[in-house]
């Protein structure tokens, strides 16, 4: 009997997911950083208000949303594709009639389900001890989707991207996780609001798109008020749009120019 792409990919799907959830160590990790550090750097700023009475641990609680969604999508998944080059796991489903797109999608349902939650916890503990609003009007959330989608998509391109670049699993962590480190500082997602930070390093974080995800979210769940903390003083939806759009297109073309099926020591 010949199983359909579809079949195969949401086959692929169920052993990404299974296998996560069974490691309870990494699953536990990847959804309680970012709730740790929110829970502790929102305690510090909880007291200090940003601009028009609005504290500045709500404007943390809002980015660290994209900080979240970029544990998941950006550093998981580069380490997770990097075991399963250096363990054989891609080696061995180049050998059987999967398509390799199955593969992929399995990866990509796998981001979206961890995204999903960890955004889902990190709501619940911005709402809980930092009075973080949720909004009523529709428009807002229709902003939030699309500011997802668009930082996911991007996020896990350019994780896959990335995962060309450690030689080995023991590698994989540091050097994915320095760059995420640092980009989250010059982001504003530790430092609120972002115009605290020194102005070369602000035009650094606006290179990437983890700054404009932050920026993003923060429009969805701040008052108006808020927009005056971000370095031009509106939320700038439509430059949101357009860097994230452009970072999935750049994290789609360093996939297909520099993904391997094989570790270095395959040939």
């Amino acid at each position: 009997m010949t199983v359909s792409p579809v079949g195969l990919s949401a086959a692929r799907a169920g052993v990404e997911l299974r296998q996560f959830f069974r490691e309870r160590t990494a699953m536990i990790f990847t959804f309680a950083l970012p709730v740790v550090l929110l829970t502790l750097l929102g305690s510090i700023f909880d007291k200090q208000v940003a601009v028009a009475g609005i504290p500045s641990s709500q404007l943390l609680a809002a980015g660290m949303i994209a900080g979240g969604i970029g544990s998941t999508c950006f550093v998981n998944l580069a380490t997770s594709i990097v075991s399963d080059r250096e363990d054989g796991t891609l080696k061995r489903l180049r050998g059987v009639p999967m398509p390799p797109i199955a593969y992929f999608i399995g990866k990509i349902v796998l981001v979206l389900v961890t995204a999903v939650a960890e955004v889902i916890l990190v709501l619940a503990v911005g709402a809980t001890f930092f009075d973080l609003p949720l909004p009523d009007d529709p428009r807002r959330w229709l902003t939030f989707g699309w500011v997802f989608l668009l930082g996911v998509t991007g996020c896990a391109l350019l994780g896959a991207a990335m995962s060309s670049v450690p030689r080995s699993v023991r590698g994989a962590a540091p050097i994915v996780n320095l760059p995420f480190l640092v980009l989250q500082f010059v982001s504003g997602i530790f430092i609120v609001p972002i115009t605290n930070l020194p102005e070369p390093l602000q035009q650094i974080g606006a290179l990437f798109p983890l700054k404009w995800m932050a920026q993003g979210f923060r429009s969805v769940f701040l008052p108006d008020a808020a927009a005056a903390t971000e370095p031009a003083g509106t939320w700038e939806h439509g430059r949101i749009a357009v860097v994230l759009a452009v970072w999935c297109l750049g994290g789609l073309i360093l996939c297909l120019t520099t993904f391997r099926w094989q570790g270095r020591k395959d040939g």
